[in-house]
């Protein structure tokens, strides 16, 4: 009710504006009487983590960790940071983020920007992290060896969070997406890999791919993160294709989210299911609106949901309602657990 009549105003204001309006006041509340939404059938085990439920904030919300306590108080099982750079950069000229509120969907052309992963870590280690802190990792824009950016920022956010991510796919970095292919993938892979810690102190290594690949090189990423010991896939990031849209701000260019993305996002996830053969945890983001997309992507084969769109136009009390009616869906359903309902349709 609060955030519907918020909602014209946040609206009249410039996008990005309103977008860090949100995250001082989540920082401010700091999520007090509020937690992750619990029940034993929302239980999940992935990658060697257990998360008290399967929804989790993407990155690319709160990048630079200034309000982990206040999403995790919204319900979310997992909240995950970034992109992260080694060094700080301000990210492209603005304006840079577009509502198409007839399409329920953003378009974003940021570029990482970010404070910097030295910056954020502390912010990451101050939090009182209810659930599972993910921390997404990226290459500076101008940076001369973009692996070695990539060992830096997985080296500093293993020391710290329960899992990290590599981000190789956002469309608004130039020839970042060219390290989801060939050798460059491998190199990175392994150089992640030896990056992430030992022992007891290794931490699993997550990779986000786009949605814009072709089956080939579906197949290819994988086969490189079978074999380089990836721990999960999240399937995917922003697309910069364009369904028929009916905003005017649809000519802008950038990276595509929101409910158009949706449907490229469900065939993505039945892609790598299958390419992966069920051997990799999945984690599906694009277009997750309801708890009935979230329980359609856990059945075609995902282990956790992310959102980030959604929450501009259904508001904070959407990972709440998500998780709640994911726990009547699969009781309705007579599955014991997530996992139990995971790729059975």
């Amino acid at each position: 009710m609060v955030f519907s009549l918020l909602r014209p105003a946040l609206f009249a204001l410039d996008a990005e504006r309103a977008h860090a309006l949100t995250i001082t006041a989540l920082a401010a509340w700091g999520g007090r009487g509020g937690g992750p939404v619990a029940d034993p059938v929302l239980h999940n085990h992935v990658a060697g983590l257990d998360f008290a439920n399967p929804v989790g904030l993407a990155a690319g919300v709160d990048k630079d960790g200034h309000a982990i306590d206040g999403f995790f108080g919204l319900g979310f099982g997992s909240v995950e940071i970034g992109t992260l750079t080694p060094l700080p950069q301000p990210g492209n000229p603005k304006p840079r983020i577009f509502r198409l509120r007839e399409d329920r969907a953003i378009i974003n052309r940021l570029g990482f920007n970010n404070g910097g992963i030295d910056a954020a870590l502390p912010r990451a280690i101050a939090a009182r992290r209810k659930g599972r802190l993910g921390i997404n990792v990226g290459a500076n824009k101008d940076a001369a060896d973009r692996v070695q950016d990539y060992v830096t920022g997985v080296e500093r956010a293993a020391a710290i969070a329960d899992y990290v991510t590599i981000n190789i796919s956002s469309p608004n970095t130039p020839g970042l997406r060219d390290l989801q292919h060939g050798t460059a993938l491998t190199e990175l892979l392994a150089a992640a890999d030896a990056a992430r810690g030992r022992g007891k102190q290794r931490r699993p290594l997550f990779l986000k791919v786009a949605p814009d690949l072709n089956p080939r090189e579906i197949d290819g990423i994988a086969r490189a993160a079978i074999e380089r010991g990836v721990d999960a896939l999240i399937v995917s990031n922003t697309t910069l294709s364009r369904p028929a849209l009916r905003s005017i701000k649809c000519r802008e260019t950038g990276g595509l989210s929101g409910a158009p993305l949706a449907r490229l996002a469900r065939a993505r996830l039945v892609d790598f299911r299958t390419a992966t053969d069920a051997a990799l945890p999945l984690i599906s983001v694009g277009g997750i609106d309801s708890a009935d997309e979230a329980f359609a992507r856990i059945r075609a084969g995902a282990s956790l949901v992310q959102l980030y769109s959604a929450l501009v136009f259904e508001g904070p009390g959407l990972p709440r309602r998500i998780a709640q009616g994911l726990t009547g869906l699969l009781k309705r359903d007579g599955f014991a657990s997530v996992a139990e309902a995971i790729g059975t349709k």
